[in-house]
């Protein structure tokens, strides 16, 4: 029973729809030929996607350059999808097409520890603000996909235990949104919304990828086998909280003491840095004070790369990815937290797994988030069980 099964969700209309997304096969010949199906049964998927509106076929006067008639591909313009990247103190809105390329985005300050029902007005102003000026309603929107800086239990969409999310603990983000839009609501950690981010847009050749956020605090998260890794409860990849494998005596937000982010984290460089006399305030203060030249700010930066890179070392020896992407406002600080974090993992990590491997500056940057969390949403609607359910009841 297990093959059977397997054996129609692998030639079902979500694994036509598949295909057709990711370029693997875009006409009926290729289709039969990638999935062995008869003419007929491939004729009926394409139908049937047609008429749900997922995919429609490329008309004669848009066959030229080459493009044969008789071709499908997403029809990217049947909705819209609602992205919002949720920080400590800033959050970045979006409105994709159904490709999740960008249609309007919005930025705003807003610090996340006020808690989950003001932030989340904020981005739900934004939203409707954005829907507004490109001419959709709420019908429009077929998912929502919101990241945020805590972990996040995936299959419920609940916030759990955030250290710098005040009030977030058991919230459930999806009930913020369903009075408003009916459609799926995704969430998950911010940092693995980086990490689809940077896999999509500029590794996309690269099926093992490990993101690093090095900010306010420290978050990873994981591309492995070209999907993200969220292991069974959703908290796969947090290096911050793990031990420093020279741990020293400060405490850590989430109770502990000896974790990487109470010696690495830029709230753990503000206290140091302020105890010798220095005007910062943020994770960008500690950036744009080495930036200018101060000594001081750039040595505690290259140490919290040292500090950094023994965690990347051990997940590099565990995983063996092919590129650490490096994200967030310390990585800004012109090259000190790279070095450090390279000068570690050269001297920590297997010469095999190290041999090929990139250790490199995210280069999305700020723009990580928000184009994961595009990209996350859009796996969710268009995945094959996501289909099939609607597809075929």
């Amino acid at each position: 029973m297990p093959r059977t099964i397997d054996r129609a969700a692998a030639s079902g209309p979500g694994a036509i729809l598949h295909l057709i997304r990711t370029d693997a096969a875009s006409t009926r010949a290729q289709l039969m030929r990638r999935t062995g199906l008869s003419r007929s049964t491939v004729a009926q998927r394409l139908d049937a996607l047609v008429r749900a509106g997922y995919i429609r076929e490329v008309t004669a006067e848009e066959s030229t350059g080459g493009r044969p008639a008789g071709m499908f591909r997403l029809n990217r313009d049947g909705g819209v999808l609602l992205a919002a990247a949720i920080g400590g103190r800033r959050l970045h809105t979006a409105i994709t097409d159904l490709a999740a390329a960008p249609l309007a985005t919005r930025t705003a300050q807003r610090d996340v520890g006020e808690g989950p029902e003001p932030v989340l007005g904020t981005v739900a102003e934004q939203f409707r603000e954005m829907l507004g000026e490109l001419g959709h309603g709420g019908d429009a929107v077929r998912g929502i996909g919101i990241g945020v800086p805590g972990p996040v239990e995936f299959a419920a969409g609940r916030v759990v235990s955030p250290p710098i999310m005040t009030g977030w603990d058991g919230y459930q983000v999806s009930r913020f949104f369903a009075p408003e839009y009916d459609c799926p609501v995704t969430v998950d950690n911010d940092v693995n919304c980086m990490a689809l981010g940077e896999h999509r847009l500029s590794w996309p050749g690269e099926p093992h990828l490990l993101m690093i956020k090095a900010s306010t605090g420290i978050g990873s998260g994981l591309v492995l086998g070209g999907a993200v890794h969220r292991g069974a409860q959703g908290s796969a990849g947090d290096l911050g909280h793990t031990p420093a494998r020279e741990p020293g005596s400060a405490p850590c937000r989430c109770g502990n003491r000896g974790c990487v982010e109470a010696s690495a984290g830029g709230w753990a460089l503000v206290r140091d840095l302020r105890e010798l006399g220095k005007d910062v305030h943020t994770a960008e203060d500690v950036a744009a004070l080495a930036r200018t030249g101060d000594l001081e700010a750039r040595q505690a930066i290259r140490t919290a790369g040292r500090v950094l890179g023994q965690a990347v070392a051990d997940a590099v020896n565990l995983l063996n990815p092919s590129v650490v992407a490096i994200g967030g406002a310390l990585a800004e600080a012109e090259e000190h937290l790279l070095a450090g974090v390279r000068e570690v993992v050269h001297q920590c990590a297997t010469p095999l797994a190290t041999r090929d491997l990139r250790i490199v500056r995210g280069p999305l940057g700020g723009d990580a988030g928000i184009a994961g969390t595009g990209c996350m949403i859009a796996d969710e609607l268009f995945s094959r069980e996501s289909v099939d359910r609607v597809v075929l009841g």
